[in-house]
């Protein structure tokens, strides 16, 4: 018998299949249907500060719409809570979540300031979220400001937000970084409890027809995993953190790779998006038939096998393996 237990953020787990942030966990129908087809934690969709502000200020537009026709019609309409209206509808499904669901219920977050992250993670902390994903998405479009302020900034953010609630904080971050191992480590320094590893790029589009920015979402595919796979390898075992795999998992053979590479779970959302959520034990199971005719009895036995923590230096040997692709590329066959 394999044993694919593993932990998580401090959170004990009976697999490292996580369903990611997707349509899937909107709804408390969905995420219950995602435990039942063997989800070992589930993450919500990012709370978006914007979003919610957005749906704050139309809900009140629409209470306050005519009410100063009559002198006497303001009292009748309610003082509008413009901190948490458009966040309850949020804040109900991780509470009915928690209740129906045995596994980890994780929320995410996008916050665009410092007190929206604060607040908003209070908010989801006493909601009963199990921990709470900061992801940290942003297109820094300001040519005047330094890659330096934009690490400081999401420094500053962490900082915040750990200092404000207890519960295990993750952090999913993009690539593009000067030095991603360096900010890794930064950001573990300042309250991240794990990290994950990594945020897509989701860069627009031109419409020929209309001659204006055009806007899709494709689905991950498994060659994508390669960036994760790198950086995850780097890190594991000289990272005191929970390093968890995002992007590309289509089957179990991805998932695989990045256990080897010492992830601690691998995420999922675009296998489930298109095979739906019983593609979870397809996963599972093809992870553990994989370990045991390899003579892997536990996931300890094989996570990280292949990182680079075993090699004495390592820059050496990643110039080495790009000048040999490079080097020992022939070309397409004509």
């Amino acid at each position: 018998m394999v044993d694919l237990a593993t932990t998580w953020l401090g959170l004990p787990l009976a697999h490292p299949v996580v369903a990611s942030a997707s349509p899937l966990s909107r709804s408390l129908d969905g995420i219950r249907r995602l435990e039942d087809a063997g989800a070992a934690a589930i993450v919500l969709p990012s709370i978006y500060e914007e979003e919610i502000e957005a749906e704050d200020a139309l809900t009140l537009a629409l209470v306050e719409e005519g009410s100063w026709t009559q002198p006497e019609a303001a009292g009748y309409f309610p003082t509008a809570d413009t901190e948490t209206g458009g966040l309850e509808a949020r804040l109900e499904t991780i509470r009915r979540a928690r209740e129906a669901c045995a596994v980890p219920i994780v929320a995410s977050l996008n916050g665009s300031a410092p007190a929206g992250w604060v607040s908003f993670a209070h908010e989801i902390e006493a909601a009963g979220a199990s921990a709470i994903e900061l992801n940290l998405y942003r297109v820094p479009a300001n040519i005047d400001e330094s890659g330096e302020a934009v690490e400081r900034r999401w420094l500053e953010t962490v900082s915040a937000v750990r200092a404000a609630v207890p519960i295990p904080l993750s952090v999913k971050l993009g690539p593009w970084l000067s030095s991603p191992g360096h900010f890794a480590g930064a950001l573990v320094g300042a309250g991240a409890d794990g990290l994950v590893l990594f945020n897509r790029f989701y860069q627009p589009d031109i419409d020929l027809a209309t001659l204006t920015p055009k806007s899709d979402l494709e689905l991950s595919s498994p060659y994508e995993i390669r960036q994760a796979l790198l950086w995850i390898s780097l890190l594991a075992g000289r990272l005191n953190t929970s390093l968890a795999a995002t992007t590309g998992v289509e089957s179990h053979v991805e998932v695989v790779k990045y256990l080897l590479a010492g992830a601690d779970v691998t995420m999922t959302a675009s296998a489930l998006l298109r095979h739906g959520p019983d593609h979870i034990a397809t996963l599972r199971d093809g992870l553990a038939d994989w370990m045991a005719g390899r003579g892997f009895d536990s996931l300890a036995a094989m996570r990280g096998r292949l990182a680079a923590d075993r090699l004495e230096t390592t820059e050496p040997l990643l110039r080495a393996q790009y000048a040999e692709m490079l080097v020992g590329y022939g070309g397409e066959p004509r």
